[in-house]
C-alpha cells in the first residue's frame, strides 16, 4: 500500500452525535483511500497528474445532511443529500500540484444505505471512499461500460480488505 498520498480527513462540527459516535477513525479513512489509490494506479497505469516529484493529495469532508445536500444543490443541482460527493481538482498545468480533489461524504446518509442494505456500517464506509477515491482518479459510472469497469475495480479493491462484492444482491 501507498504511503506516498496525502490526506487532509475533516469531520464538519455539525454532526449528529448519534452519527460521529459510528465514524471510521482518520486513520481508517487513510488506509482504504491509500489502499484504492495504489491499487487503481496500479490497474489503470496512471501517471502522477502534475509531477512526479510532488505527493498526490485530496481532502475528505464528512459531512451532515444539511451540508451534503447544500452542496449538492450548488454543485450538481439537486436539492438531495447524497451519499458521496467528489470534486476533480481542476488547477491548471502550470501550477505545480499533484492535488487530486476533495471528497464529501454524508455520514447519516451511508449509515441510512448500510441499514437498508444490511450491510456493516464499516464495510459500506469502506465501499464510499473507495468508491470516491475512484471518481477522483477519472473514474465514473454514467455508461455501462464505464461503470462495470469502476464496479470491477471497488470489488477488488474491496475483496483486498476482506469485504464483500457491494453489488451482490443477498
Amino acid at each position: 500500500m501507498s504511503d506516498n498520498l496525502l490526506i487532509d480527513v475533516q469531520f464538519a462540527d455539525d454532526l449528529a452525535d448519534t452519527v460521529s459516535k459510528s465514524l471510521p477513525t482518520q486513520d481508517t479513512i487513510s488506509q482504504w483511500l491509500k489502499l484504492a489509490y495504489s491499487l487503481a494506479n496500479d490497474s489503470l497505469a496512471l501517471e502522477q497528474q502534475k509531477s512526479n516529484d510532488l505527493l498526490p493529495e485530496l481532502s475528505i469532508r464528512i459531512v451532515s445532511i444539511e451540508e451534503s445536500q447544500s452542496l449538492n444543490a450548488q454543485y450538481r443541482g439537486k436539492d438531495e443529500p447524497t451519499n458521496v460527493l467528489s470534486f476533480e481538482s481542476d488547477l491548471p498545468d502550470f501550477v505545480p500540484s499533484a492535488f487530486l480533489g476533495d471528497l464529501v461524504i454524508c455520514a447519516q446518509i451511508v449509515a441510512n444505505e448500510a441499514l437498508e442494505q444490511q450491510k456493516t456500517l464499516e464495510h459500506h464506509w469502506a465501499h464510499m471512499c473507495i468508491h470516491g477515491m475512484l471518481h477522483l482518479m477519472g473514474l465514473d459510472h454514467i455508461q455501462d461500460a464505464d461503470a462495470h469497469e469502476m464496479e470491477s475495480l471497488e470489488i477488488t479493491i474491496l475483496a483486498k480488505l476482506g469485504i464483500d462484492d457491494p453489488y451482490q444482491i443477498s
